[in-house]
């Protein structure tokens, strides 16, 4: 059975940032709001809270898993970013946007691209998420909460506990978050790629 927390949007309550992040720690997924739409989350090094997501978006290994950061800095620890990718991180970031990257030997091979050996990694600009991995004091593995046979990304967090109570560990509520999802751009080639578009504008990426 999920339990459920409810969050101040932007001042989420360290007590709660704090039991959320053991959830994580202790091999929970965990599903959270974001500043695109919810999603779900475990520790980097769990290879069973990385299996459980798979089986509930029912991915393979060649999704793209998002590698959720505080900030820039932590990005270059875990992906291979040249200048000018790193000129376009820093114009976009925090933000709606997951970009494709070369990942580095600091990554389990299991969550890389199996051939391209890329990652999605963000930045997001959204209090809760922010919070938890302050807390966490490291990367938080994600991917968007869309279900099988859904059109849209789920965004109610109690239609998330009622479909997902028994697969997930926790759901965090801190009010409504969109249905749109992330802008993705694959930065792996000599110019930006647009891979989707979504919520981050795309005049950013001189991509309009």
């Amino acid at each position: 059975m999920a339990q459920f927390f409810s969050v101040h949007p932007e001042q989420p309550q360290p007590r709660l940032i704090h039991q959320a992040a053991e959830i994580l720690r202790t091999g929970g997924v965990v599903a959270f709001p974001t500043d695109a739409a919810y999603s779900l989350g475990c520790h980097l090094g769990d290879a069973e809270a990385v299996a459980r997501i798979r089986a509930i978006r029912e991915v393979d290994e060649r999704h793209h898993f998002t590698l959720m950061c505080r900030d820039l800095s932590e990005i270059a620890n875990y992906a291979r970013v040249d200048n000018a990718q790193f000129r376009l991180l820093k114009a976009t970031t925090p933000g709606s946007y997951t970009f494709i990257l070369e990942g580095t030997k600091e990554l389990p091979r299991r969550i890389l691209h199996p051939k391209r050996k890329t990652i999605g990694l963000r930045v997001p600009a959204h209090p809760v998420p922010l919070a938890l991995l302050q807390e966490l004091n490291e990367p938080m593995l994600t991917s968007t909460l869309m279900l099988p046979g859904d059109d849209l990304p789920l965004n109610d967090p109690e239609e998330i506990r009622d479909r997902l109570e028994k697969r997930i560990d926790l759901v965090i509520e801190a009010g409504a978050c969109g249905l749109e999802m992330t802008t993705v751009v694959d930065l792996t080639g000599p110019v930006p790629v647009l891979v989707r578009a979504g919520s981050g504008p795309l005049e950013l990426l001189g991509l309009a």
